[in-house]
């Protein structure tokens, strides 16, 4: 199964780079740009203040760590890469409240738990059944944060095909109505959706630097940042849990 081996891929990531290429103190600026505004719009679309959260697809754990910064009650990341599990749970050695376990998207209910948030910031786009995994995360939490790569933005179409990285990682972004859809037939109601970022994860700095100043008049404009935003967030409200 492909997917097998986009985990083996970020298991021997984290074991090598000691994270990811794109997350922590060794990424290029591009991706800490990029990173940034992501992890800001997730942190205000649904209020994780005194709340009990699953970090879906947790990888190292960078973004795990920066959930605290939303005051949860409680923080569960988990990752089907062990090595990836680990380094997170050394980055997050001596902080209260938040854990990291293996495990995987298809079976969330395994963990014996349920969760009023789920963050899934850039999981789906790796997976082989993608549907199953939205069903199963809508399962176990009552609201879900969605991060996904914009799969109506052109370019992005064509670097997947021809960046080595995206293909070793098993990219393949969806266009946002089809991960709606995912969502409302799992029983989700989606509340909210922005289009954001304009930088890419891996680009020259100068060209980081260029894009980061004209991003906000991007995402200010409803049909450019459809095409040209890199990044689509969703918020799902799950029906019938309170």
């Amino acid at each position: 199964m492909a997917e097998d081996r986009v985990v083996r891929k970020f298991d021997s990531d984290a074991r090598d780079l000691k994270g990811y290429a794109y997350a922590g103190a060794t990424a290029r600026l591009s991706s800490r740009i990029a990173n940034a505004r992501i992890t800001k719009v997730v942190l205000g679309a649904v209020t994780i203040s005194g709340r009990k959260v699953i970090d879906v697809g947790c990888g190292d754990g960078t973004y795990t760590i920066e959930l605290l910064q939303g005051s949860p009650r409680d923080i569960l990341g988990i990752d089907p890469a062990a090595s990836a599990i680990e380094r997170a749970r050394e980055s997050s050695a001596g902080r209260t409240g938040i854990r990291f376990a293996v495990a995987s998207v298809y079976d969330l209910a395994s963990l014996g738990e349920t969760f009023d948030v789920a963050v899934v910031r850039g999981v789906l786009h790796h997976l082989d059944r993608a549907s199953d995994a939205v069903a199963e995360i809508a399962r176990v939490a009552r609201e879900i944060v969605v991060v996904e790569p914009n799969g109506c933005n052109p370019a992005l179409k064509v670097i997947e095909r021809v960046s080595s990285y995206h293909r070793e990682h098993g990219e393949k972004s969806y266009p946002p109505g089809r991960l709606d859809r995912w969502f409302e037939t799992a029983g989700g109601r989606v509340s909210g959706r922005w289009f954001i970022g304009l930088v890419p994860m891996f680009c020259p700095d100068w060209m980081a630097t260029f894009l980061k100043l004209v991003e906000p008049g991007v995402e200010r404009a409803p049909i450019v940042r459809r095409i040209m935003c890199a990044q689509y967030i969703q918020r799902v409200e799950v029906q019938g849990k309170r």
